[in-house]
């Protein structure tokens, strides 16, 4: 869905102040490279418009900067064959794959806003990699995953590294624990946070949460589907460059 932007504003702007007393370094690491017009954004994506609540956030509200839980970034929006091919995993959703706008990025999983149809406002993420990419639903809206973040403080699932200003996720006092078992100790939604999702030690909870949001789970996994998506990616950039 999408928030109301006071909503939103609310939610970042409570996420900003814990992340900062915490001892995130909320400011720009170097030049921000200048992203896309919002025009091009709607070509690359095949929409007729983008809602004001990725752009707010992405341009104003967020630094590019490692500042989101587990040292999440904002990404740029400055080439389309990135931008699509971090798409690439977007399989057996129950939307069209190329309707959403990758916003952050945590070393090889993608979190992304939906754009169109009945999904709107809604954030999925995937996991970039060989064997799990696990397609699934993060959160409703934005303001539902910056207040989740948000709870994390609370329920002490974020520490500092001896070597970084990050928010890592997880137990500050045993480090080898799954992150993923940590949040869910803790009363946490661990989809909303960019750690790893194991099929082999979390599948269940995970096939419940693709049923749950509408992903085709016989697709999620098969090949020839991630397949099928790199061909469309092939052809959509193919049509851009005319």
């Amino acid at each position: 869905m999408l928030d109301d932007m006071g909503v939103l504003r609310s939610a970042v702007g409570d996420y900003r102040a814990a992340a900062t007393a915490f001892g995130a370094a909320w400011r720009a690491e170097g030049d921000r490279i200048e992203g896309l017009p919002v025009d091009e954004l709607c070509r690359i994506f095949d929409v007729d418009r983008i809602a004001d609540q990725p752009i707010w956030l992405n341009t104003q509200a967020l630094p590019s900067a490692r500042v989101l839980p587990d040292g999440a970034y904002p990404l740029v929006w400055d080439k389309a064959e990135t931008l699509l091919g971090y798409l690439s995993f977007a399989v057996g959703i129950p939307f069209n794959w190329r309707h959403q706008l990758p916003l952050f990025i945590c070393e090889h999983i993608v979190f992304t806003f939906v754009l169109a149809g009945h999904n709107e406002g809604e954030i999925w993420r995937y996991q970039i990699g060989a064997d799990d990419w696990n397609p699934v639903r993060a959160a409703p809206s934005l303001a539902t995953l910056f207040t989740e973040w948000n709870r994390g403080f609370a329920a002490n699932v974020y520490f500092h590294s001896p070597y970084d200003s990050w928010l890592h996720v997880g137990d500050a006092e045993n480090d080898q624990r799954d992150p993923f078992d940590v949040l869910l100790e803790r009363g946490l939604d661990p989809f909303s946070f960019p750690v790893d999702i194991s099929q082999w030690s979390h599948g269940d909870l995970l096939r419940a949460r693709q049923l749950e949001c509408g992903v085709d789970v016989d697709r999620a996994d098969a090949f020839e589907s991630t397949e099928e998506v790199l061909f469309s990616i092939d052809r959509a950039l193919s049509d851009l460059r005319r």
